[in-house]
């Protein structure tokens, strides 16, 4: 097996024990644009309650990696409570749609599945009860708040679960079922059902439509009907909305901003909705917010607005302000509601080497886009073509999200090399195995390197970059081609990064026209101080990075 020269020096330094324990890092402002978020699937992250692993009937016969698995909110909360995040230098997390699915299952030609992904809602209103209770989720947020950690709450525009035995199509002043979609320009983009059966609310209509019988015969059930719809009642008389599909699901989005304090929202297949819905939603979702840190002042996390970022498939941000929809159309997604999109091309940027993609994206962060960002990636829930599909190269991979400019996702398991292969297992499937804690605990062996000590450098890099907005956020220089020395700057906050150092004997880096000599840095990979000396400066390690800064 071939590893990179970068991943062969960090094996060998964690095996050597050359690194010591880096010092802690004292929390500075906060910037999305430098954040570093963390997605997980709910259903598949950490068990914290086993008596909800099975709601509503649903049963354990779906095909391998499709249906539930017992993950839950409290699962999540008791690794906020454990400083699992911390540790990682994790400022937000991502946790899919929590609402509630469908009861059924379905097959879309790769076996029996269930809605244990959270894209397929049945009620938008109530929590999936195979995740937990409203008080998990509250205990949830707040316990991230009081850990200094944002969360995003993923939110679904587009679409309905599919229909089931169990779950009827909803009414068709709500959705369409037909065509399904050819992707070839707007109208096969957005007015079409994403595959069959997979009905597409109507966002595109303003005629009032009535709510769907099963839903409020649903309510009524639950002895909520008349809280629900007084509070629907409500927010059309404040807004003058007209009762559209697409406002009821703007309310009912904004509910859990209000409730329970959410941060923001990711934004799922915001390219198969009309542009202006989301501009909207972000108007409603953003008030929501500001109710809510009226209403919890000890709860809140500062005084930032409502962020949004994109699910915008297959955007670059080489495209900018101008993602191509086909038929000559072009769409600014920021100017539609959102800070940041997810950056699609990272996953293939990145089997480039380090300048050509540190450079691109800073010159294109700080000229086009300049005052917006992206969520760069290297894997996803759906994203078949990850970097590092084989898991041979995770040093590398930390190197090269955590490093790069613009916000960083953490896919689960990223950080643990979790594998992203299942046998058995069909299509996206494979991407949604269950979080290898148990690896990870035993620091189990894959060859070449241990889980703890990649897990262990994923957290080094990313407490350095949450302490320092320049690794983000800043000014990109390169000051030597060989070994790979560069500086970021970002007001007051200054950094200088080596890479592909020799691990056979100490280097000294240059850091010249960032730092002046006499002054005291730290090297953060391996805690070491030293003193600038002729612009450049020695830690006496032998380790293939160095992360510098005062």
């Amino acid at each position: 097996m071939k590893f990179s020269a970068l991943a062969v020096s960090l094996a060998l330094a964690f095996g050597a024990a050359h690194v010591s324990a880096a010092p802690p890092l004292a929390r500075t402002p906060f910037v999305w644009e430098n954040a570093t978020v963390y997605f997980l699937l709910t259903d598949r992250f950490n068990n914290g309650d086993k008596t909800n692993d099975l709601a509503y009937g649903r049963k354990a016969d779906a095909a391998p990696l499709r249906g539930y698995m017992g993950g839950d909110l409290a699962g999540v909360t008791a690794k906020i409570k454990e400083g699992y995040f911390k540790e990682l230098g994790v400022d937000a997390i991502w946790i899919t749609p929590p609402v509630e699915q469908i009861h059924g299952s379905t097959d879309e030609g790769s076996g029996k599945s269930y809605g244990f992904h959270g894209y397929w809602a049945r009620d938008f209103t109530s929590i999936d009860a195979n995740l937990g209770t409203e008080a998990d989720l509250q205990e949830l947020v707040d316990t991230a708040h009081a850990n200094g950690i944002r969360v995003l709450l993923d939110v679904v525009m587009n679409h309905t679960g599919p229909v089931t035995t169990l779950d009827p199509v909803w009414p068709k002043e709500w959705v369409r079922t037909a065509p399904v979609c050819a992707f070839k320009d707007v109208r096969t983009t957005v007015d079409c059902t994403l595959v069959k059966n997979l009905p597409d609310f109507r966002t595109d209509i303003d005629r009032p439509v009535a709510l769907p019988p099963a839903l409020v015969a649903k309510w009524k059930e639950e002895k909520r009907y008349e809280r629900e719809v007084a509070s629907l009642d409500a927010f059309f008389k404040e807004t003058g909305y007209p009762r559209a599909p697409r406002y009821y699901l703007m309310k009912w989005h904004a509910d859990w901003v209000r409730k329970y304090g959410f941060d923001g929202f990711r934004a799922d297949t915001a390219k198969h909705v009309e542009p202006r819905v989301w501009k909207d939603l972000k108007k409603v979702a953003s008030k929501a917010f500001e109710d809510w840190k009226r209403d919890n002042p000890a709860k809140r996390l500062g005084d930032g607005k409502f962020y949004m970022t994109a699910e915008v498939y297959n955007y670059s941000l080489r495209q900018a302000h101008q993602f191509d929809m086909g038929g000559e159309t072009f769409v600014d997604f920021y100017d539609n509601g959102f800070d940041s999109v997810i950056n699609f091309s990272m996953a293939s940027d990145a089997k480039g080497g380090y300048d050509a993609m540190f450079g691109r994206y800073a010159a294109l962060l700080g000229g086009p886009l300049r005052g917006y960002s992206v969520l760069n990636y290297l894997s996803s829930h759906d994203d078949a073509a990850p970097f590092d599909p084989t898991r041979t190269r995770p040093f590398d991979s930390a190197v090269k999200l955590l490093l790069s400019p613009g916000a960083a996702q953490i896919y689960y398991g990223d950080e643990t090399a979790r594998l992203l292969t299942h046998e058995g297992a069909k299509g996206d499937a494979v991407l949604r195995s269950f979080m290898n804690w148990d690896e990870l605990a035993n620091n189990a062996q894959r060859d070449g390197y241990r889980i703890a000590d990649v897990r262990k450098h994923w957290g080094l890099i990313g407490r350095f970059r949450q302490a320092h907005p320049a690794v983000g956020a800043g000014e990109h220089r390169k000051l030597q081609a060989a070994p790979y020395v560069f500086a970021r700057t970002y007001e007051k906050d200054r950094v200088v990064v080596g890479l592909d150092l020799p691990t056979d004997k100490p280097t000294p880096v240059v850091v010249g026209p960032i730092f002046r000599d006499g002054e005291s840095v730290t090297d953060y990979y391996s805690g070491k101080k030293a003193v600038v000396v002729g612009g450049k400066v020695d830690f006496h390690t032998k380790n293939g990075i160095v992360l510098i800064a005062n």
